[in-house]
């Protein structure tokens, strides 16, 4: 069935507004920081149940921003090759997809109340500014390229050093290294999603990080990045800063290969497929991860 606006619910416009494809991705570093903390004996349930909550809706807030103010600048066209916009696609008004970031952003702010209240001011600086780049990448941060550490940043350093200081009050030399594997998944993501795009981002005059090294050295990019996720963790056992169990990891390598193959070897709209299947790797390494943290504990 078409989606159409007479075909579809209210709350079905707004599943598409949210993204949820995009939301695993949000929990990935805040799982993978949580395994840290239990195995290091100081895991703390609603710490890190907050953290989770946090992270999800600072992502629909940054989905919603993403896409009316992608509208209000022109930067959006029928002709585009990722999933349905909904203020551009008339599902929905500016106002109240901005209505519904800002409530979102509100909601996220609560949780951060909560988590400066037991971790500290920090938590207050992580979330401010959290809240300003998801606002802002829709514009300078995405157009001049900077997307990809701002990801990094964010969705790998701040989600599992963050996630494991509000359980335990202080960093760890493992939470911090396990941060790179983490943001570079992630990172792919937008690899892929700016990959997609190449074509219609240089019509919008949109420098992304793909539009400026090309097609074969995005797909390299990828696949590097992608290869740094999983080495890292070897380096990790053998500095002791992981037990051996979270080689269970690999066990997600089948699907890596299987989405790095579509990378490789497509362009425009069959990218999509890539784009929600990278996701799915950052969810199910550190879900991996965390089950050889329990393996570790238990055995």
């Amino acid at each position: 069935m078409t989606e159409t606006p007479q075909n579809l619910s209210k709350t079905q416009i707004w599943l598409l507004a949210i993204r949820p494809k995009t939301l695993p991705a949000a929990g990935a570093g805040v799982i993978t920081g949580t395994a840290l903390a239990y195995y290091d004996g100081v895991f703390s349930f609603f710490p890190a149940l907050a953290a989770f909550i946090g992270a999800i809706l600072l992502q629909i807030g940054s989905n919603l921003a993403n896409d009316v103010y992608d509208y209000l600048r022109g930067a959006e066209s029928k002709e585009r090759l990722g999933p349905m916009r909904v203020t551009q696609a008339g599902l929905l008004t500016p106002k109240e997809v901005q209505t519904g970031m800002w409530i979102t952003f509100a909601l996220a702010a609560l949780i951060g109340v909560y988590l400066i209240t037991v971790a500290g001011w920090a938590i207050l600086l992580i979330g401010l500014t959290a809240i300003l780049a998801a606002i802002a990448y829709t514009g300078p941060i995405s157009d001049k390229g900077l997307g990809d550490i701002f990801v990094f940043l964010y969705f790998g350093v701040a989600a599992v050093v963050g996630t494991y200081y509000v359980q335990a009050l202080k960093t760890s030399l493992a939470a911090w290294w396990m941060s790179v594997p983490i943001g570079l998944l992630i990172v792919n993501i937008l690899v892929v999603n700016n990959l997609r795009d190449i074509d219609v981002d240089k019509a919008a005059n949109k420098i992304t990080m793909a539009v400026r090294m090309g097609i074969p050295a995005t797909r390299i990019e990828y696949l590097i990045l992608l290869g740094i996720s999983y080495l890292i963790l070897p380096l990790l056992i053998w500095m002791r800063l992981a037990p051996v169990w979270t080689l269970l990891v690999w066990l997600s390598l089948p699907l890596a290969w299987k989405v790095a193959q579509t990378v490789l070897n497509e362009t425009g709209r069959p990218l999509n497929e890539a784009l929600a299947g990278t996701g799915k790797i950052s969810l199910i390494y550190s879900i991996l991860f965390f089950v050889g943290i329990l393996l570790a504990k238990l055995l």
